[in-house]
């Protein structure tokens, strides 16, 4: 679909303002024009922010897709899991998160009907004597709400994702990790300078594969330097893969040449679900590479990108840097800087694992370090 932005008119734009209207976020006014004014900008940045979307005011396939979506709940249709299309939706999620604190796994409540939240329906439905169809319908629904959960007081999903992360163990060998270089092919991000995002970040991520294989990592990357998978396949990359780590990284860019730092990304879709080791991952990477590097620390936040949502991995994205900013231009096009990013980058992922054990000072752990670490283990 076209971009929606203030001034475009037609059908579209009626769906937008009478979606916005019944979520709440514009007056119910029937002599409104249909037009996409400053008030249906205004309303769609606030439904962005409290949905994890990029806050620009502009409707594009993203925001449409989950103004849709806002719209269901839970027993308004049929869910099912549906191979060619699969069905998304805030009835999906709160199917999803239902399962969940009845101690079903669904995994990620990310409000696509996927496989896994087809086996926990049935085996709910196999436990509460209902018809094992794998459908929820009004039968089932009836059900959800009737039942105390078994699980209170936390997320049954992520605290097995933490258990996951310790029972792997401190040692980077043998882990396997996607790395994900923003953009490529003939989208090449933010431009400034011939200076291209697509490519610092595969030079980045170049350089961190290596790393990572020296320390005994299996790293794999989502694309070649003359393709651009999009946000949905790459997520599909790491989950076939088994990836037990997914990171994307980007550059950024702003209108106002202040903008500047570094600020990383992980799942969190604004009402309290968070992946609780990836915000711990980004918060291990934002540290580390601000330590290292000096940048302004524009902090970790929660999103609902497809490439978080939709890896069954922890998946984060890290945005090194504004090219559209002088300082930070400058240094991204030094190899030496991208090096050092790089090391950090790695560093985190191995203070993930350590789970602050034989831990040392954010900024002071180095390549050199990490290899003597793996070896000690090793012997």
């Amino acid at each position: 679909m076209p971009l929606l932005r203030r001034g475009d008119v037609g059908p579209v734009v009626t769906e937008i303002r009478t979606t916005l209207t019944a979520l709440g976020l514009l007056p119910d006014d029937p002599q409104a024009p249909a037009v996409f004014d400053l008030t249906v900008e205004h309303a769609v940045r606030t439904f962005q922010q409290r949905r994890g979307l990029i806050t620009d005011g502009v409707v594009g396939p993203a925001t449409y897709t989950a103004l849709r979506d806002a719209t269901y709940r839970l027993g308004d249709r049929p869910l099912g899991h549906q191979l060619a299309q699969p069905m998304s939706g805030d009835d999906v999620f709160t199917l999803q998160e239902r399962l969940l604190e009845l101690g079903y796994d669904a995994g990620r409540p990310n409000g696509v009907f996927g496989h896994q939240t087809e086996q926990a329906l049935r085996s709910f439905q196999r436990d509460y004597g209902l018809i094992v169809d794998g459908i929820c319908g009004p039968d089932t629904v009836r059900a959800l709400r009737q039942l105390q959960p078994k699980v209170r007081g936390g997320r049954p999903l992520f605290l097995r994702e933490q258990e996951r992360v310790r029972m792997a163990g401190p040692m980077l060998s043998g882990k396997r990790i996607v790395i994900d270089p923003g953009h490529g092919g003939a989208d090449r991000g933010v431009v400034v300078g011939g200076v291209s995002e697509a490519d610092l970040a595969w030079d980045l991520a170049r350089r961190l594969e290596g790393k990572m294989v020296a320390t005994g990592m299996e790293a794999l990357l989502t694309r070649g330097p003359d393709h651009c998978p999009s946000e949905a396949d790459r997520a599909r990359f790491a989950n076939d893969a088994g990836a037990d780590l997914f990171l994307s990284l980007h550059t950024d860019g702003n209108p106002s040449p202040l903008a500047q730092g570094v600020a990383t990304f992980h799942f969190g879709t604004g009402n309290g679900t968070t992946s609780t080791v990836g915000e711990a991952l980004a918060g291990f990477i934002q540290r580390e590479v601000a330590a290292r590097t000096g940048m302004l620390d524009c902090r970790t936040h929660g999103k609902t990108w497809d490439m978080l949502r939709l890896t069954r991995c922890t998946a984060v994205r890290v945005e090194v840097g504004y090219l559209s900013n002088p300082h930070d231009h400058r240094r991204l096009v030094d190899p030496r800087f991208r090096d050092v990013v790089a090391e950090g980058i790695l560093v985190a992922v191995k203070r993930l694992y350590l789970l602050g054990k034989n831990d040392q000072p954010t900024g002071t752990f180095t390549l050199d370090d990490l290899l003597r670490h793996e070896l000690a283990k090793a012997e």
